[in-house]
């Protein structure tokens, strides 16, 4: 297992939270909560070892299309392809979003 951090320029926290996807069969669970205004920080606890470069550029690719709200989010994966990530990623946001 290794854990890796990453932070990007985030907008405004948002006032939901959001639990998608579950850990386990090449899937991953994504917990996002409020973070400070202007910081989006990730935590990523995941089994596949040495792919820290991978992470970081699924995330830059996701976060140049759009400003994300500031949130702290913990992902913790098993395996997940990056098709996934992203869409638990939305799925995520698309949460936060729903008052």
């Amino acid at each position: 297992m290794e854990t890796l951090s990453f932070e990007f320029p985030a907008g405004k926290p948002p006032k939901g939270r959001a639990l998608v996807g579950c850990v386990g069969s090449g899937d991953l669970e994504v917990l996002l909560e409020p973070g400070t205004a202007g910081m989006l920080t990730i935590q990523v606890q995941t089994s596949v070892n040495g792919a820290e470069q991978r992470w970081q550029h699924l995330f830059e690719r996701i976060f140049q299309e759009q400003t994300p709200p500031a949130l702290n989010i913990d992902i913790h994966d098993f395996g997940a392809t990056p098709g996934v990530v992203r869409l638990r990623l939305e799925q995520g946001f698309e949460e936060i979003g729903h008052e």
